[in-house]
């Protein structure tokens, strides 16, 4: 391990922190990864006196959140705890994943035998390499949101002795849902977000029908190189899963088109906007991790399980809604093929993400029997309809895991523990400190 200088933002005390793990942890003598995570500290507090909390952001392929001073949860977390904001392996500014480093690694088989050791069980090894260097061997309690929180789940199955208490915001997993139950749970969910954006915003019915009629007759290209089709832009309902994002679609669509001589046209600025919501460049593990980290079945490939389960879901088809006279529905939060041909952040890595999709071999990521044995004080924010993981295989989990304590509200939805800040970490804690 080695620690950069600190420096101050307001209110806190950052320092840097770097470390060197494996990354085949059954294979401590071979190859190793660089980790960077950023230790925040409030002013004026002593660290040496603090327990620590370690901070497992949402994806997977996100780099923990950049807080600028005592942003949303990091207010509350700051009143009592040394927090570690941990760039997981391939994100942020740990060893890079992308297309310009993946081919360091050799052919697209190499690739995706790399990519193998970066889902939920590597990233804990990780945790638990570097704890007893920062903490003196003490266990701290693990915040983990959304992906982070089935990492966290996958923690408590295997290393519980590393946790003081575990908190979950939006992201408890089923313990044993295929991918494609995970899909077929998920597409139920996502119309009901577009119906609920529609009520909202009835005027939206027909932009998105008119911007989707023109992408089937003339696909368009961002800013960039990204081909956008009308299946592309049906993804942008990714945005419906987070609290204000479907106000976000909504002014998205509402300036869509300017007269031109040749006629009406997408905007310069409607294609920027979609360009920054669609590309994978800043994140590209996000597309090429998603399924495979619902793999828990040695014989099973994912397969593309997001696309064969939308091929059985007419109503996500944008010809077939065109030709009549219904909503288009938005998708979002799945994964397909066509998405490494659209994007030119991952079109290199196409095979890569074939043989992905197609492999075997992958390994169950939870232990029932251990966690139904748990004795780690846990409590878990579970959103009444949430878009990204299914209430009823989060509740169902939450039942499994010996004295879990939820939370469940319609108050926020995803991205709620950055919404609520403060106000949700406080509630978790509460919860398992017994105080409610």
């Amino acid at each position: 391990m080695t620690v950069d200088r600190s420096y101050r933002q307001p209110g806190v005390v950052l320092t840097d922190h770097r470390f060197t793990v494996p990354l085949d942890h059954t294979r401590p003598d071979g190859e190793h990864i660089d980790l960077y995570a950023r230790e925040a500290v409030a002013t004026g507090k002593d660290p040496e006196t603090l327990p620590w909390l370690l901070y497992l952001e949402g994806g997977p392929g996100f780099g923990a959140r950049r807080f600028t001073g005592r942003q949303a949860w990091l207010e509350r977390a700051l009143t009592e705890y040394r927090v570690l904001l941990l760039d997981q392996r391939g994100t942020g500014r740990s060893t890079p994943v992308n297309r310009q480093t993946l081919p360091l690694r050799g052919t697209p088989a190499q690739q995706a035998e790399y990519l193998a050791r970066f889902r939920a069980d590597s990233i804990v090894r990780d945790a638990e390499a570097i704890r007893p260097g920062l903490t003196g061997g003490a266990p701290w309690t693990v915040l983990g949101q959304s992906f982070g929180g089935f990492c966290t789940t996958h923690y408590l199955s295997t290393a519980p002795e590393g946790l003081t208490a575990a908190l979950i915001t939006g992201g408890l997993p089923s313990l044993t849902a295929t991918a494609d139950e995970v899909y077929e749970a998920a597409y139920p969910r996502i119309e009901r977000k577009n119906r609920a954006h529609y009520a909202r915003y009835p005027m939206d019915v027909e932009r998105a029908r008119r911007i989707a009629a023109h992408l089937v007759e003339r696909p368009a290209e961002l800013p960039g190189g990204y081909r956008l089709t009308a299946t592309a832009f049906q993804s942008l309902g990714i945005l419906l899963g987070t609290g204000d994002g479907s106000h976000q679609l909504h002014y998205l669509l509402e300036d869509a088109f300017v007269p031109t001589p040749a006629g009406p046209a997408l905007s310069d600025a409607f294609l920027e906007g979609v360009r920054g919501l669609l590309s994978f460049a800043a994140h590209p593990l996000y597309a090429l991790l998603h399924e495979p980290i619902y793999a828990q079945d040695p014989a099973a490939p994912t397969a593309w399980a997001a696309e064969r389960v939308r091929a059985a879901q007419p109503g996500f088809d944008a010809e077939k809604a065109l030709a009549g006279d219904g909503p288009l529905l938005f998708s979002g939060e799945t994964i397909h093929p066509w998405h490494f041909t659209a994007d030119p952040a991952l079109a290199p890595l196409r095979e890569t993400a074939e043989l992905l999709a197609a492999r075997t071999g992958w390994h169950p990521l939870y232990d029932p029997a251990r966690l139904a044995a748990n004795e780690v004080p846990v409590a878990a924010a579970v959103y009444h309809d949430d878009m990204y993981v299914d209430t009823a295989h989060s509740l169902q989990t939450a039942r499994a895991i010996r004295g879990l304590r939820t939370w469940v509200t319609d108050e926020f939805e995803h991205d709620g523990v950055r919404a609520g800040g403060p106000r949700v970490l406080d509630r978790l804690l509460a919860l398992v400190r017994d105080e409610v």
